[in-house]
């Protein structure tokens, strides 16, 4: 429906990631594949730290919290992916998009936080081990995930709000596999400058900002380390870290590359690529990663594995 030069949107279509029929098959099987290996992984460690009482500790409740949220954050994207990837045309209704597109923006911003507190985390195990249990207490992990949930889910509105007040012309093509803000911004007519502000401001200050509160804590982490005289003591305090740094590094290199510059210069073929880094392999690298490189989970998987093949 059109009033003047403008299309009242009820529905979009999503180009996906290919338009070549034999293409599309391998990269839903790639695609379901990493789907379920993120699922299957996340779902296990979010059980063995729930089962193992040696892993009750504030580490791997922030661990535990993260893999769920890994498990929503892809299955806001990948689902519909998926879908798209059998069939010749995919749509998603206007209220559809928006909605993905809210829980989208509110399970990244909360990942960024939760990283960063992660992050907080190793600094106080670290640089400050004698108290460790008097600041990291239940009570106030508690808290700080909760207000981290919180922040995540409120600051997305703003945007949604915002991308809510766009108007589009003819197209209505959105070349993405799913609702994100820079292929809305592409889509849209008329002036996008404040959304682009908006993504600068309101997703730099949780993105950059989490992201320069964890350089912060690995400065003062890596600066205690060295002062360490046992190469032995060093090693092993540098290991519990080693995890954490490398899914910092993935999430945020990502997502700055996505972010932090003006729609301008956007790729679309170029920038699915990288949605599909960090919205489909991230989350499947995760659990991998923690679970390869940390000796405690891999000793509790191992007992929790000897349980079930016992009984």
């Amino acid at each position: 429906m059109k009033m003047g030069n403008q299309t009242v949107v009820t529905e979009f279509i999503l180009l996906g990631l290919s338009q070549d029929a034999n293409t599309k098959v391998l990269l839903f099987l790639v695609v379901l594949f990493l789907y379920f290996v993120s699922l299957l992984g996340n779902i296990i460690i979010i059980f063995v730290a729930w089962v193992d009482h040696h892993l009750h500790n504030p580490m791997y409740f922030f661990l535990g919290n993260l893999s769920f949220l890994d498990i929503c954050y892809s299955s806001v994207t990948v689902p519909k992916m998926l879908s798209s990837l059998l069939t010749e045309t995919s749509t998603i209704s206007y209220v559809g998009c928006l909605t993905q597109l809210y829980f989208y923006l509110s399970f990244c911003g909360t990942e960024c936080l939760l990283l960063s507190t992660m992050g907080f985390d190793r600094y106080v195990a670290v640089c400050n081990p004698l108290r460790y249990t008097i600041i990291m207490e239940n009570r106030v992990c508690l808290q700080m995930t909760v207000c981290i949930w919180v922040t995540g889910f409120l600051t997305s509105i703003i945007h949604v709000i915002f991308a809510a007040q766009l108007s589009f012309c003819a197209s209505h093509v959105i070349r993405h596999f799913f609702c994100d803000i820079p292929p809305i911004l592409k889509l849209a007519c008329g002036d996008t400058f404040l959304n682009e502000i908006l993504v600068l401001t309101v997703g730099g200050s949780i993105g950059l900002g989490s992201f320069l509160l964890t350089l912060v804590s690995y400065a003062h982490i890596i600066s205690t380390i060295l002062m360490i005289r046992s190469v032995d003591r060093r090693k092993k305090t540098f290991s519990t870290c080693a995890s954490h740094l490398t899914v910092v590094t993935l999430f945020f290199g990502s997502l700055s590359f996505m972010y932090m510059r003006p729609t301008s210069n956007y790729s679309m073929e170029q920038d699915k690529m990288v949605s599909v880094f960090y919205a489909v392999m991230t989350p499947a690298l995760n659990p991998i990663i923690y679970t390869l490189r940390n000796n405690e989970v891999k000793r509790a998987l191992k007992i929790s594995w000897r349980r079930v093949w016992t009984k």
